[in-house]
């Protein structure tokens, strides 16, 4: 297990390793980030709500059970509207 921090602290996460591949488990502060990817990243929200606007411009609001996918090489602005926690499966 991994622990990563991000942002002074405000997004942190555990890595770790399911029979379904990588993946973390975190949480993130109110606030709007930008993350890049690596790899194709699917992203499920477990509590909160979470603003996101994708690569190519689109945008989509997320909450509770929502997932959404990022593609690999790319980055993405997020806006959490209050403590928002997610699970993030890498594609590999």
């Amino acid at each position: 297990m991994k622990h990563n921090e991000y942002f002074d602290g405000k997004v942190q996460s555990l890595g770790l390793e399911t029979a379904e591949g990588r993946a973390t488990v975190g949480v993130m502060e109110a606030g709007t980030y930008r993350f890049s990817t690596g790899a194709e990243e699917t992203m499920t929200i477990v509590a909160g709500v979470l603003r996101v606007t994708f690569p190519d411009g689109t945008k989509g609001k997320f909450a509770d059970g929502d997932r959404f996918i990022v593609p690999p090489k790319s980055s993405f602005e997020v806006v959490a509207e209050g403590y928002v926690a997610y699970l993030c499966r890498y594609a590999e």
